[in-house]
């Protein structure tokens, strides 16, 4: 790798690892939490078509659709229904969504479509793949990122990590206001309710969910959680192991929007959207599923952490998974979704990742298993 991926990547770690050991010391309550969320999950991947099931039942009853897509191919096909003539399209960062290659096909079909997300947005301009499962321009420093928003503003004078901020927030504020769709992903999903949680902290998921007329969020099945206290659970973990604890927003959405304020009644839409649609991708998760060793694959949580204490992504960034999967988790998920198992050979099983999973992931045995995989 570069002496700017070498700079880039020791800042990251810098400001991210003491950050998370300060917030697992302060709230040690996240602790039991995540015990407790490896259970649900761990229920859920056992008998995921029964969760699927339950899951498009409550989505159903709030008054939103659900979808269940095999693979990548379906899901484009659903996400085109959906989408029909309307053009706008603001996107909040669904790894799930660029794993199916979502945005890529809407722009092919003449889409004007805009990832909100600020790293999601830098490597939309610079036409680069994501490196890092939650900050997918860690790649850049704030020099590189400076001149990838002169794309869009050639008179930018922006240089620090605010003004950067700045230039991005002036941009989508326009594409916001005037999307018609707006397209997530998921960081959790609640089977008894429906509901769909994400987490985020800078405010664009937020307006990405409630400006357009149509939401549509794309996540993998095994989001799903038994119940809307797991989902909690999910945000809670996700949040404190990547050093953003608490989190600046907490996303709710249980269908459409609707108010009760005539006699009591609920009724759809308000001010919000008109529609919510979930689409939950199978695309090799319910396969793993059965695997007495890989099943464990599917209990990551997408925090991001294991990354920063492997010494092999120290070395390969970018380049070590098939994106939008890096780093260790990558290695598994190369595999889950893209049946890639070379990855995985990379790993010189330094144990690290295994030792600071918040789900307990034995990382290090599934990457054994597929290395064996790789061979035949």
């Amino acid at each position: 790798m570069n002496e700017i991926w070498n700079i880039a990547i020791d800042r990251a770690v810098n400001n991210n690892v003491p950050r998370v050991r300060s917030i697992l010391e302060s709230y040690p309550y996240i602790n039991d939490a995540r015990k407790k969320l490896r259970q649900g999950k761990t229920e859920v991947i056992k008998d995921i078509s029964k969760y699927v099931e339950l899951t498009i039942e409550s989505v159903k009853r709030n008054g939103g659709n659900a979808y269940f897509a095999r693979d990548a191919k379906e899901v484009r096909e659903i996400v085109d229904k959906i989408v029909g003539d309307n053009q706008r399209i603001v996107m909040g960062k669904s790894m799930v969504a660029y794993e199916c290659g979502v945005r890529d096909h809407l722009i092919e079909r003449g889409k004007d479509v805009w990832e909100t997300d600020l790293g999601e947005f830098l490597i939309q301009l610079s036409n680069e793949p994501p490196s890092h499962i939650i900050a997918p321009a860690i790649h850049m420093t704030k020099e590189q990122a400076s001149k990838v928003v002169r794309k869009v503003n050639p008179d930018s004078k922006a240089e620090s990590h605010e003004e950067i901020a700045v230039e991005a927030r002036k941009f989508l504020r326009e594409k916001f206001i005037n999307a018609q769709v707006g397209i997530t992903g998921a960081n959790a999903i609640a089977a008894d309710t429906g509901s769909v949680l994400l987490i985020e902290n800078e405010g664009n998921i937020r307006m990405t969910t409630i400006l357009p007329e149509k939401h549509i969020a794309i996540a993998g099945v095994e989001k799903i959680l038994p119940t809307l206290e797991h989902a909690f659970l999910e945000v809670m973990v996700q949040s404190a192991y990547a050093g953003l604890y608490p989190p600046t927003y907490v996303n709710l959405t249980s269908g459409p929007s609707s108010t009760g304020d005539i006699e009591m009644k609920r009724v759809s839409p308000a001010h919000g959207p008109k529609e919510f649609n979930l689409i939950l991708v199978d695309n090799g998760r319910i396969e793993v599923s059965k695997d007495p060793t890989i099943w464990e694959s599917l209990l990551c949580i997408r925090c991001g952490r294991c990354h920063f204490h492997c010494p092999v992504y120290r070395v390969l960034g970018s380049t070590w998974g098939d994106p939008p999967f890096t780093g260790p988790m990558g290695a598994m998920w190369s595999y889950v979704s893209y049946k890639d198992a070379t990855p995985s050979t990379y790993c010189v099983h330094s144990g690290g990742c295994r030792e600071v999973c918040p789900m307990d992931i034995n990382i290090p045995k599934v990457l054994e298993k597929l290395k064996s995989l790789s061979q035949k």
